[in-house]
């Protein structure tokens, strides 16, 4: 008895506090509503609100069941009954308005959310990033993609910028060492990015990796990921990477006979070649383009398996002698230039990658040296006729090539989340998914990911050479390129210095001045040796 008439003040009382409380909330809520436009600040009051209220929801209940058990204890006296009935209505129809404020309040934040979730997307939109790429059907291909699927699902407009090679490498560093802002992602490669990342010139991904969803950082295939790092921070993002074999028509070799060494070495390659060349079908394509990463590519993985080197390296790792007056370079170019004048492709001392490809495509020769990343661009039909073998050596016992092109975001980006979005949705293996939903598992780039190469569908759709671009990126021999220790960071194609990019290029144009004939070897050569002594300590 004396319970129910003194419960029923406090019940009122904490009635009126959840009813302020919801009330609180919708007035939070809903001063914006009008614009369904409601910050981070409005949103926590309005859910902390409701929060109290299902608090207070949960007091009122057992308030209630307190008074009924009061009503049960005043037994027959009817007086007693009767006000404790009361109490008890007033206490439901008090729950029920709070109830009812409670379904208000959330109500209100779920409308303050869903304008925050708006505002968001409405704040992605005219949101645009341009991107610096290398022109080859895989980068191309990509940026289609991006028109199509990136850019729909995020607001995010992407700007082109695909260049040659030689013409990327030069507008990036210049721009990206200057702290220029005219790219947010620039594709670079593993020469440039471990120089890149130490010189404090790109945003580390370490942190955003780990942050992704679908990024996977642990899944990056151990030799890439490490050569695009400094001190265990990943400074870009592979889109694709590759070593260098040998591709070689299969029915020319049966035709004439031949078997094409597993791992051949460059004099039994330079035999087949010269024995198979015709005036219909060139024996091989190799590069001839100057560029420290064209010709210079090619041409280095040659010098290193004959012996030769750029540099000897002082004790601090620094560019030391200058070795291209050496009679092992000297071999290593005579051998090149005499096997393209001897069983070459035409005009190849304009031909690189892109060139060379059409006309292996096109049949016009025979044996093509080059990245590995080419087999997963050649129609169905070359790839049936088409058998690979290993980079072929001379006293090394490997002599592939390592290299990854990669997505970087400089540190002078306007806008660092556009940048790693795009970055993130290009590289991670949803791309795969992609690629292979829309050109087939074939097409997918190879080389960065464990996942790929775990996949049945890719491994039966890339049997001709999944398994042999692993193998070939595993055994290039980055850490022991040649027979000399050289200046410098790792590297197989490049020496891993600033001043190879400048020296390499030089040379390169001499190099294929005498392959056009235009230049003797040995005045290439001497000249060469001037230009790499410039940066000699």
């Amino acid at each position: 008895m004396n319970r129910t008439k003194q419960g029923k003040a406090p019940w009122r009382m904490l009635t009126a506090a959840l009813i302020a409380l919801s009330l609180f909330a919708v007035a939070c809520g809903s001063s914006d509503s009008d614009t369904a436009s409601v910050d981070t600040a409005e949103l926590d009051q309005a859910n902390a609100a409701a929060e109290a209220a299902e608090e207070r929801a949960a007091e009122l209940q057992a308030e209630l069941e307190e008074a009924q058990s009061a009503a049960a204890d005043a037994g027959g006296d009817s007086e007693a009954l009767a006000e404790a009935e009361a109490a008890l209505a007033d206490a439901r129809a008090e729950a029920d308005d709070a109830r009812a404020a409670l379904e208000a309040a959330e109500e209100e934040a779920a409308m303050a959310e869903e304008a925050m979730e708006d505002d968001a997307m409405a704040d992605e939109e005219g949101r645009s990033i341009t991107v610096a790429l290398v022109g080859n059907d895989n980068i191309t291909r990509m940026g289609e993609l991006a028109a199509e699927f990136f850019t729909p699902e995020t607001g995010i407009e992407v700007n082109l910028t695909v260049l040659d090679e030689q013409t990327l490498r030069e507008v990036t560093t210049r721009d990206v060492g200057a702290g220029g802002e005219q790219f947010d992602v620039v594709q670079i490669g593993m020469y440039e990015t471990p120089q890149f990342g130490a010189n404090g010139w790109l945003v580390g991904l370490n942190d955003l990796a780990a942050a992704s969803d679908t990024y996977d950082i642990d899944d990056l295939i151990p030799a890439v990921r490490n050569g695009l790092s400094v001190d265990g921070e990943l400074y870009s993002s592979p889109f694709y990477a590759e070593s260098s074999f040998v591709m070689y028509r299969a029915d020319i070799m049966e035709a004439n006979g031949i078997t094409m060494p597993d791992a051949p070495t460059w004099q039994e390659v330079a035999d087949i070649a010269r024995q198979i060349d015709s005036d219909e079908m060139a024996g091989i394509c190799l590069r001839g383009k100057p560029g420290w990463g064209d010709l210079g590519a090619a041409f280095t993985t040659v010098l290193n398996t004959f012996g030769g080197t750029w540099w000897l390296a002082n004790e601090d790792g620094s560019i030391g002698e200058a070795q291209v007056d050496q009679p092992e370079f000297a071999e290593a170019l005579n051998f090149y230039v005499d096997l393209l004048n001897d069983a070459g492709e035409d005009d190849a001392a304009n031909s690189s990658f892109n060139e060379c490809k059409t006309l292996y495509e096109e049949g016009r020769v025979a044996m093509w040296y080059d990245a590995t990343v080419a087999a997963s661009l050649f129609p169905e039909d070359v790839v049936a006729n088409t058998a690979f073998a290993l980079a072929p050596t001379n006293v090394t016992e490997a002599s592939g090539w390592l290299w990854a092109w990669t997505l970087a975001i400089p540190v002078s980006t306007s806008d660092q989340d556009a940048a790693w979005q795009f970055v993130d949705w290009a590289t991670n293996a949803d791309y795969h998914e992609l690629i292979a939903q829309e050109d087939g598992w074939r097409a997918v780039p190879p080389g960065t990911r464990q996942s790929l190469y775990e996949r049945p569908e890719y491994l039966e759709a890339a049997e001709a050479f999944a398994q042999r671009t692993l193998d070939a990126m595993l055994a290039a021999p980055i850490d022991n390129p040649g027979t000399t220790p050289r200046p410098g960071l790792p590297g197989v194609q490049y020496v891993g210095v600033p001043e190879f990019q400048d020296v390499g290029t030089r040379c390169t144009q001499l190099f294929s001045a005498a392959i056009a004939g235009s230049m003797s070897v040995e005045d290439a050569l001497a000249d060469c040796q001037i230009i790499a002594s410039e940066v000699s300590t």
